[in-house]
């Protein structure tokens, strides 16, 4: 993809065709090659940042049919906004260029799973590392059991919780970077926030900010 023809929009398509070719079992595998090793060895140019979950079945560049060069990716556990994912992220806008940040969600998140556990009166207790992600994730359990009029934790619906999550997520980076907002105001950078879904493989976009 040319400068020109990097838009968020044509990346954001891009992408999600990738991701049908994935879902459809018919992948290209583009861009895994030794010529493409070769061709990034003293530089990088990739279309789109995405920041996901670190879940082991979220890998980026295989549902999304990418290779080399082609996303810079930053993921841990609960995708949770912190000083080292806004720092990756403004690199990626910044210096790379990028005019695409994807925020990918997913169901069945253990993250989101354990924020909802802590509401629990017998809750376990965490270790400190673990806490400090979930209590990130705290807010959006708290609006969809208020919204659901749950008094148990097994009838908070995490689905729902990780849609709310998925979109304070977006709201986050938004606030917490200048650098960001700015790029997304100026027409330069959208940002997606998408989930995947385990079972069928397919990204659905839930969220977004930006000229799409």
């Amino acid at each position: 993809m040319t400068d020109a023809e990097r838009t968020p929009a044509a990346v954001w398509r891009e992408m999600q065709a990738g991701n049908a070719r994935f879902v459809s079992g018919d992948p290209h595998h583009p861009h895994q090659d030794a010529a493409r090793r070769t061709e990034l060895s003293d530089h990088q140019r990739p279309d789109a940042a995405l920041f996901g979950c670190s879940d082991s079945r979220l890998a980026a560049e295989i549902i999304f049919d990418k290779g080399l060069g082609d996303l810079f990716v930053v993921r841990n556990a609960g995708q949770i906004v912190s000083d080292s994912v806004v720092g990756s992220l403004e690199y990626a806008v910044a210096v790379l260029e990028v005019p695409l940040i994807v925020v990918l969600a997913h169901d069945e998140c253990g993250a989101v799973r354990a924020a909802i556990d802590q509401t629990g009166a017998d809750a376990p207790t965490l270790p400190a590392h673990i806490r400090s992600l979930v209590t990130q994730i705290m807010p959006a359990v708290q609006r969809v059991r208020i919204a659901s009029g749950s008094t148990s934790v097994d009838t908070i619906d995490a689905f729902e919780v990780g849609r709310q999550h998925l979109r304070d997520t977006v709201g986050a980076l938004l606030s917490a970077s200048e650098l960001i907002s700015e790029a997304v105001a100026a027409g330069r950078l959208a940002i997606v926030g998408a989930n995947y879904r385990l079972h069928d493989g397919r990204v659905q976009a839930d969220a977004s900010v930006g000229a799409l």
